[in-house]
């Protein structure tokens, strides 16, 4: 059994190593930004590059858009290095709070967290049943679902922030140039909800995705797969189908975002209003369009070139001097 210093030890090393992954995880999240950038503008349907043509990989000619590096090195021609960071402070703060906060209510209200030691040591115990597994995953997934809520309301001001930052490209507006700025804006025109704009989509797309990647994690885990190691590939493979399916969700939450502010992103020609977000939801999937920016690197024009090169989606923003 046990020591109280062994069992203190063992949670102060487990919180100093949480803080780790959070502090790479911010890292990973500056250095990645300008692609978010550029998949944000992708949702709302902004394409300043014209489509060329080509072939798909099955050989179909198409029209072909440009990847996500072609769009990063646009974005940086035109306003900079530094401007392919705009919206990353909002991103961040809400990142911060999100994860301190968020992991405070789980504890607050008693739903113990299964460490992945815990979980190593006992799938490899011979002597460990369903009845076990069974409870570990409805104690982990109480526990994931209340941290993904929380987090995603204490984060979602900072994330509409975040997306109108950067939806600001289409329109070059200067509306949303700093957090406390922004703030100013959303309250002086929307009040407090406008805080929350995009918020049910996106809760969506996030439950959806821990319900189903637990699920069937835990179904392989309970009738399949027995190792650890096995179990803990399919549950990368299971979040990541997950996320493919709720993807539309995300597309649909970042639209709202724009939709519903003062940015020419979000307004004629560039975007038509929608009355909530199933109306958002059925347009773009009626229009094809659902799933825009899902593919970074392969990515085709849903449309005929005389309407692709017809459209004016926004007006071409100057280049930097």
């Amino acid at each position: 059994m046990p020591t109280m210093l062994e069992i203190d030890g063992n949670g102060n090393e487990h919180e100093a190593n949480q803080w780790i992954r959070f502090g790479l995880r911010l890292g990973v999240t500056t250095a990645l930004h300008p692609f978010d950038y550029a998949k944000v503008l992708m949702q709302i349907g902004f394409e300043p590059i014209d489509p060329r043509p080509g072939r798909t990989l099955l050989g179909k000619p198409t029209l072909i858009l440009p990847n996500v590096f072609q769009y990063a090195a646009y974005i940086k021609r035109v306003d900079g290095f530094a401007g392919c960071f705009r919206g990353l402070s909002a991103k961040i703060i809400g990142n911060i709070f999100s994860a301190h906060y968020s992991e405070k209510i789980a504890d607050e209200l008693g739903l113990e967290e299964v460490h992945d030691t815990d979980v190593k040591r006992k799938t490899n115990d011979e002597q460990v049943d369903n009845t076990q597994l069974d409870e570990q995953f409805k104690k982990q997934l109480k526990r994931n679902l209340v941290v993904h809520t929380a987090g995603v309301v204490i984060s979602q001001p900072f994330h509409v922030i975040s997306i109108r930052m950067m939806a600001q490209f289409v329109g070059r507006e200067k509306l949303y140039s700093g957090v406390w700025q922004s703030i100013r804006e959303i309250w002086s025109e929307e009040g407090i909800f406008g805080f929350f704009a995009g918020f049910v989509p996106r809760l969506l797309c996030d439950l959806g995705c821990l319900i189903v990647s637990s699920s069937v994690t835990y179904l392989a885990s309970r009738y399949i797969i027995k190792e650890h190691e096995g179990r803990v590939y399919f549950s990368s493979i299971s979040q990541f189908v997950a996320s493919s399916m709720f993807y539309p969700y995300h597309v649909v939450s970042t639209c709202m975002i724009v939709n519903g502010s003062r940015l020419k992103a979000g307004s004629l020609p560039n975007m038509e209003p929608y009355r909530d977000w199933r109306d958002c939801y059925a347009k773009l999937r009626k229009a094809g369009e659902h799933k825009r920016g899902s593919s970074l690197f392969f990515r085709y024009a849903s449309q005929p070139a005389s309407v692709v090169f017809n459209r004016a989606i926004a007006p071409y923003p100057e280049l930097k001097k």
